[in-house]
């Protein structure tokens, strides 16, 4: 149940207003969390959600504006100031020490000393109890490295709870968690919640936001578009609400797998017994002109060692590889850009985006790697590339001189994709290109790619989200344990018959 609007909240953020240069990051926005109550942070990436939560928790000062915890007005001029107020922040990837026990971890800090010695039995027999209370059970001896993604931000979480934290802040906590994590994960918060704790949640998953949240507010462009009982904001408010307009994008892409494809020619791509010993078995793929074919498959299957293979990123053991028909060598990724090939990896924060450099140094990069060092890109024709994918793919900021590390997720994507666009492809490999981004930059990339494929690009697509696989490909190529099982015809083939054949291994509606 919500918390009580009439208790005093626990935090009071009014009138926050943050700049950088050449960016108001922040204008005049409020925030409120009560004790007792899971309240949600929406909004599309560069909506501003991250930049308040550092505001809350000490990362950035604020420029104007007041935050009051407690009813008091506080300056954070620190992280310190605000983990003493009460605010812990347990991120997506866990900010702990993997090669200490579960118990160091839990009590880092706050080691119980006898004399000038700490009392490791006591340590780990109160990391325990604090696990205990959070319906935990897991042995505080044990090294930390050595437990899934989900059990460490469960210390995480048990670690801000011996610093008596009075708001909890959960920022992307499901991203790598299957489903049963998930709802271990939510158990803790709904007792925590219970406990009096106010919890901030931030994730891109609707379903998940609805079962866990009481109240929601609602960022958009570094604005406040307004506080809501979740309750009482139907999903499709909400979407529309996030990116300003209605949502009509993604249901104009449910035609787009039906075009048809000419595939009586010369395939771009043609891959036969393409494989590695004890990374993948050896698979076919083929790609025509125009078309998007989907790799799908559960994490594991194969899909992103296969297109690895292809670009050269991973040297393959077996098989051949030809484009256009002619047989090519394909063993590093330059061999990959000589002959069309580009590959946007699904690990954008290190094998795509460098972000130190800025938005226009990322986009030429794959243009100047296929030159070569010694023929470096005029500044005048540099700025016109730039200019022209930052406009087409709505880069926002669309500052050229932005640095890309200060970029949303999917604006770092779209970067991205800018930079493989420039290097004039004949095959782009996409692999996970809207995981962890939001609805609006979602739409923006799937739209881009159906463009792409309709000018005579063909691409490979990979996502784990189905429903986006069979909205946007042609065809189906289901992978399962590290091997090709089959492949199925889009324009034939619903939800429930691709999730079917991958959960039976290749029986099903064949194209």
């Amino acid at each position: 149940m919500p918390a009580d609007t009439e208790v005093p909240p626990v935090i009071e953020m009014t009138g926050v207003t943050i700049r950088f240069p050449g960016v108001l990051a922040l204008d005049d926005v409020a925030l409120t969390l009560r004790p007792g109550e899971v309240h949600s942070l929406m909004g599309e990436n560069g909506a501003g959600k991250s930049t308040l939560i550092k505001a809350l928790t000490g990362v950035y000062s604020i420029d104007s504006g007041t935050i009051r915890v407690g009813g008091v007005e506080r300056v954070f001029e620190t992280t310190a100031d605000a983990q003493a107020a009460g605010i812990s922040t347990v991120y997506q990837e866990v900010n702990l020490a993997p090669n200490l026990s579960v118990g160091e971890n839990v009590m880092l800090g706050q080691e119980i000393r006898r004399g000038a010695t700490i009392d490791w039995k006591a340590v780990h027999r109160a990391a325990a109890e604090q696990l205990d209370n959070l319906g935990q059970h897991i042995d505080p001896r044990s090294i930390l490295s050595s437990h899934s993604i989900a059990v460490q931000q469960l210390v995480a979480i048990s670690r801000a709870m011996v610093l008596d934290a009075k708001v909890l802040i959960l920022d992307e906590p499901t991203s790598s968690l299957d489903r049963n994590e998930v709802e271990q994960l939510f158990t803790v918060i709904r007792t925590l919640r219970d406990r009096g704790v106010a919890i901030l949640f931030v994730s891109h998953f609707l379903d998940q936001v609805y079962e866990i949240s009481d109240r929601i507010t609602v960022l958009r462009n570094g604005r406040l578009v307004g506080e809501y009982l979740a309750s009482d904001l139907p999903r499709g408010q909400l979407v529309t609400k996030m990116i300003g307009r209605e949502l009509d994008e993604l249901a104009a892409l449910a035609t787009v797998s039906e075009r048809i494809i000419d595939r009586s020619g010369t395939p771009v791509l043609q891959a036969t017994g393409v494989g590695r010993r004890g990374v993948l078995e050896p698979a076919d793929l083929d790609v025509y002109p125009g078309e998007v074919v989907g790799l799908a498959g559960l994490l594991g299957s194969g899909r992103t060692e296969l297109v690895r293979l292809l670009y050269g990123a991973d040297r393959a053991d077996s098989g051949q590889i030809e484009v256009k028909g002619k047989p090519v060598r394909v063993t590093t990724p330059r061999h990959a850009i000589e002959n069309r090939i580009a590959f946007s990896s699904e690990n954008r924060r290190e094998e795509g985006i460098i972000a130190d450099l800025t938005v226009g140094e990322n986009i030429v990069l794959g243009i100047q790697a296929r030159r070569g060092a010694l023929h470096k890109i005029p500044r005048g024709e540099q700025d016109a590339i730039v200019s022209e994918y930052i406009k087409a793919l709505g880069v926002r900021p669309a500052d050229p001189n932005q640095l890309a590390g200060n970029l949303s997720g999917g604006n770092q994507q779209k970067v991205l994709l800018g930079r493989w666009l420039a290097t004039a492809p004949e095959l782009i490999v996409l692999d996970e290109p809207t995981r962890g981004i939001d609805v609006g930059a979602k739409a923006d990339i799937q739209r881009k790619v159906a463009e792409l494929s309709a000018q005579g690009l063909a691409v490979v697509f990979i996502s784990s989200e189905l429903e986006e696989v069979l909205r946007l490909a042609q065809r189906v190529v289901v992978m399962r344990d590290r091997r090709r099982i089959g492949e199925l015809d889009s324009s034939r083939t619903d939800l429930d018959d691709l999730i079917d054949y991958i959960a039976e291994g290749g029986e099903g509606n064949a194209a």
